[in-house]
Formats: structure tokens, C-alpha cells, sequence
């Protein structure tokens, strides 16, 4: 481990399968992630907003212990069906996340909008297009939400009935990152900002995490770079992001200067090391013995910190 960066003992020998042509990469899943913000007021000296954090239970095969945001794979069910929808339209959206069509941007934001309310408790949508919920606590919407989570439930059917519009106006579109071809779960990850609705609280509902923080981006990353924190290189890399911003309203302005192109890691030979590499982000690179031992699968998800 490299500051707080975790790499599976296991890459060396998948990296080079890979290039050998024994291994074959597999077609990364649509995912998304949410980096919720609130502005920090616990003190006068209190400057930049606060994002919500949980951390990988220590018990996860792949990256327990990291932190991360909420999120997850997306759901095939959401491009079929259309949504209450506030905000951009889905073919705005489309061009912002590089997609093809608007049934494949639907699918993403409400992948983003639903793991954060599974993950977190927090919901970007309300009963019109200008407002949202106050309160989802209750024995009622933790049904739905469980529901949802045992995909029980699709997001589209969930808000058809609870009559509720997705606040895609909440969102912004911030990066995007694609797990490394030569890992066995893929993942093409967007991350998203978002303010935490008024009224609203988050809690650790995730059943893979056994923490939850809010934390500024900065310090955030200082417990990284001091080897405090365990985290993945797309979590490193938009909190390092987040750090100039003093309020949660100014990132979320932000967003739509940021870079969606893909970031997506590359390996090659330097004499007798593997040089892992993300372009773009010089900090991440790695380099790695080719002695080391045998590939085994990893049990986890993708590279890319978006939990399963």
C-alpha cells in the first residue's frame, strides 16, 4: 500500500494474462456513484463543504476498509421505463455523460439517485418538480428501500408509486472512471455531486458498510496521503477535486467545467516491472515486481470504489 492506496496482490499475474492473450478483458456494468455535499457550520473557522463517506467493512474481499461513496451498478430496468423527471432533459443529459441515447441516461441518474437513498437514506426527489421529500425515516419507506435493494422493486416503480419526480437538477455530472480491463468485475463508473436536501439526514444503511463520516475533501485527503485512510484512486482523485471549493453550491456549479472523459488504467513492461498507470493522474502510478505470485479471482467489485 502506497499512502492509503490499496492494489490487490493479485494484479501482477492478471496484468500480465492479459497482455499474454490468457486472459480476456470482460465488458465493464454501468454504475454510478454519489458524492453528497453539505456546508460545514460547526464552527466560525469552518471553511469548505463536508461530503458523506462510508467505509468498506474490514471483512470485504476486495478494498475492506476503503472509503468511499455511495453507489452501485445500474439497473436494466430503469431504461425501459420513463420517470417523473425535473431538470435537464434526459437528452441533455445524454450528451453530458456521453451516452447514446436518453433511456441510457435515465438508467445512470437514477442509478445515482437510488443508491444514494439505499446507501445513505437520502432521496433526490419529491412530489413536484420543485420540491423534495422532507422525511424518508418510517417503517413504510424503509420497506420500499429494502425493496430496492433486493431489487425487488425497480427505481421507475418505486417512484410511480409514491408519486414522486426525479430532481435531476440536484445532480451534476463530475467524472468518470472505468475499472482496469485486466480486473474480473468492471465497472464504468460516473460520480455525481449533490447537496444534501434540506431537511433531510443520512445514516448508514449500506449492509457493506461499518462506518459512515461526513469529511472535508481535504481532510479527506490528508488522511490519505498519511497512509491514515484507505482509499481507491477515483476517490482520491474528485475529493482532491472538490478542494477548492468553499460551499457545496460552488461545486455544484463547478461540475459542468469538469472532464467526463473516461479514465482508464494502463499497464506495460519497463524492463522487469509492471508500470500501472491512470493518465491523467501521475500519483496513482505503480509500479509492481513481475515475480510476484500467481492470479487468484477477486471476489470484490471494480476498481473504480463503487460498491456492489
Amino acid at each position: 500500500m502506497s499512502n492509503g492506496q490499496w492494489y490487490p496482490p493479485e494484479w501482477p499475474a492478471r496484468i500480465r494474462a492479459l497482455a499474454s492473450g490468457e486472459l480476456t478483458a470482460v465488458s465493464p456494468r454501468r454504475a454510478a456513484t454519489v458524492m453528497l455535499l453539505r456546508d460545514d457550520t460547526t464552527g466560525p473557522g469552518a471553511t469548505g463543504p463536508q461530503v458523506h463517506m462510508l467505509r468498506r467493512r474490514t471483512s470485504m474481499a476486495f478494498a475492506g476498509g476503503a472509503y468511499a461513496y455511495p453507489g452501485g451498478g445500474v439497473d436494466p430496468r430503469d431504461d425501459d421505463h420513463l420517470v417523473g423527471w425535473a431538470g435537464p432533459s434526459l437528452e441533455t443529459w445524454a450528451g453530458r455523460l456521453g451516452v447514446a441515447t436518453a433511456a441510457e441516461a435515465q438508467a445512470v441518474v437514477c442509478a445515482a439517485v437510488r443508491e444514494t437513498y439505499e446507501e445513505a437514506g437520502v432521496l433526490l426527489a419529491g412530489p413536484t418538480a420543485d420540491t423534495v421529500v422532507s422525511d424518508t425515516t418510517g417503517a413504510d419507506w424503509e420497506t420500499d428501500r429494502k425493496a430496492l435493494v433486493d431489487r425487488e422493486l425497480s427505481f421507475a416503480g418505486f417512484l410511480d408509486r409514491r408519486g414522486l419526480v426525479l430532481r435531476s437538477d440536484l445532480l451534476a455530472a463530475w467524472a468518470r472512471w472505468i475499472t482496469p480491463a485486466f480486473e474480473p468485475r468492471r465497472y464504468d463508473t460516473w460520480f455525481f455531486v449533490a447537496a444534501l436536501p434540506e431537511g433531510q439526514r443520512t445514516r448508514n444503511a449500506s449492509t457493506e458498510a461499518d462506518r459512515t463520516v461526513w469529511i472535508r475533501p481535504g481532510d479527506a485527503t490528508d488522511g490519505y496521503d498519511r497512509g491514515e485512510l484507505l482509499m481507491m484512486p477515483p476517490t482520491v482523485a474528485t475529493l482532491r477535486a472538490l478542494r477548492p471549493y468553499g460551499t457545496a453550491a460552488e461545486a455544484l456549479k463547478a461540475a459542468d467545467s469538469q472532464n467526463l472523459a473516461p479514465v482508464l488504467a494502463e499497464a506495460r513492461m519497463e524492463g522487469e516491472e509492471l508500470v500501472l498507470s491512470w493518465p491523467g493522474h501521475e500519483e496513482f502510478t505503480k509500479h509492481v515486481p513481475t515475480a510476484d505470485g500467481p492470479a487468484s479471482p477477486s471476489a470484490g467489485d471494480g476498481t473504480d470504489g463503487t460498491p456492489s
